[in-house]
């Protein structure tokens, strides 16, 4: 027998109704993810002093209903630079499972037993992650469909996506990441690899990437008119 760790109600017509999880295992994007393992490795990063990993309704997220939120306590109330946790994560975990947001905070709130309360954690923003300076606007007709797509696949105001935002920061994950070299190399008229996401994450260095593909980074290259997609 295998514990799978789902709760479930046993119906009078003999219907098993899904109730929930046991345990803290959620199911992001198609990847099954122990919030426990997020957990230790947020505690293991320098700096940090307590984290909690819960899965938030993800508003912005039409690849998939829920996305990770961490909220983590800094030694001496000094909590670490995201970009310098989420950088932590990566090096030791995969990119499914490194939180779309993560917020600081000055103390976890707790029950009166002494455990974590998950449900006084204060609730996140939709466009939570878009925060911080991204830089000026779009400077050119390349860097303006850069900045749309990412607005758009990431449901944030395009006002929100500067030059210097970076697409992981916003909020970006690998499904979104091959949208965006799909849309962008459409219009574009070329194949753009996923990876180039990867590799050049700001709307700045990505765009420079696809007019280098383009045939060179003196011009930009022609935009072809793309059809707007509505998402259900």
């Amino acid at each position: 027998m295998y514990r799978t760790g789902d709760l479930v109600r046993w119906r009078a017509d003999g219907e098993l109704e899904f109730l929930g999880r046991a345990d803290h295992q959620v199911k992001v994007r198609g990847h099954r993810i122990e919030l426990g393992e997020v957990e230790a490795a947020l505690v293991g990063l320098p700096g940090v002093e307590a984290a909690v990993v819960v899965a938030r309704p993800a508003g912005s997220d039409r690849a998939g209903g829920q996305r990770l939120v961490g909220f983590v306590v800094g030694r001496d109330g000094v909590c670490p630079p995201v970009g310098v946790l989420r950088a932590g994560l990566r090096r030791v975990l995969p990119d499914y499972m490194v939180p779309s947001v993560l917020v600081g905070l000055e103390r976890l709130p707790l029950t009166s037993s002494g455990k974590v309360d998950r449900r006084a954690l204060p609730a996140v923003p939709v466009d939570a992650g878009a925060g911080g300076d991204g830089g000026p606007g779009p400077r050119d007709e390349l860097e303006r469909l850069v900045a749309e797509a990412w607005a758009e696949l990431l449901g944030l105001a395009a006002g929100r996506v500067g030059v210097h935002a970076e697409f992981f920061e916003l909020g970006g994950h690998s499904l979104l990441a091959a949208r965006v070299a799909s849309r962008v190399g459409a219009a574009v008229g070329v194949r753009v690899p996923v990876g180039l996401v990867f590799a050049h994450p700001t709307v700045a260095e990505f765009a420079a990437a696809v007019r280098s593909l383009a045939g060179g980074e003196a011009s930009a290259p022609p935009i072809r008119p793309q059809p707007r997609v509505r998402y259900r």
